[in-house]
């Protein structure tokens, strides 16, 4: 896909300022707007949730809470967005980090709120997936829910751990499988087979 491209330049003030006067708490209406593509701005969102600017972390979390509302994933890729431009930007895994969530309720009814490190909060269920990915080298796990159109977070190791303590056995089309519920959705963790249950 070509992308149109604008004479702008690639800034990060311009975006914070633009951000900034679009923020209404919470995200932008990023899916709504179509600018010109500006070009790519050197920002990376490294696997643990740290941003970084010109290869240096970005330590004012407000400045990191207001580019994270105008992100939008357009099929491999991931942009800051406002109205009149879209600059790309290097994004390691997923966007967000999972660090914690609270259990309201109980049995298939009970929802699963995670936070994420930018204050997002999202209910797992059916728009909002949990999912979970194997390393093809080492099989290591790596959890992720939903969070919002198209962007995920990865689920922090504590919070994989707890979720794993409310897990329980279900079974889907004749296997049993580990997993959550929440919002009357089952999330499948790993094979009960696969447990190792010494």
């Amino acid at each position: 896909m070509t992308e149109k491209t604008s004479k702008l330049t690639p800034d990060a003030d311009s975006l914070a300022k633009s951000a900034s006067a679009l923020n209404k708490k919470g995200p932008a209406p990023v899916h709504l707007w179509n600018p010109p593509f500006c070009g790519n701005l050197d920002i990376r969102i490294a696997r643990d949730g740290t941003w970084y600017y010109l290869g240096t972390p970005i330590g004012r979390k407000r400045l990191v809470k207001l580019f994270s509302t105008i992100l939008r994933k357009d099929d491999d890729d991931y942009f800051l967005v406002t109205p009149v431009e879209k600059v790309g930007i290097q994004v390691d895994d997923a966007p967000f980090v999972a660090v914690d969530f609270e259990v309201h309720g109980s049995g298939k009814n009970q929802e699963v709120l995670f936070k994420t490190n930018v204050d997002e909060e999202a209910i797992a269920g059916p728009k909002n997936k949990i999912r979970v990915t194997r390393d093809p080298n080492t099989d290591e796990p790596s959890p992720y829910v939903r969070i919002r159109s198209n962007l995920d977070a990865l689920i922090d190791r504590k919070s994989f751990y707890r979720l794993v303590d409310i897990a329980e056995n279900y079974s889907i089309e004749g296997e049993q499988w580990f997993g959550v519920w929440s919002s009357n959705e089952f999330f499948p963790i790993i094979l009960s087979s696969e447990l190792d249950i010494n």
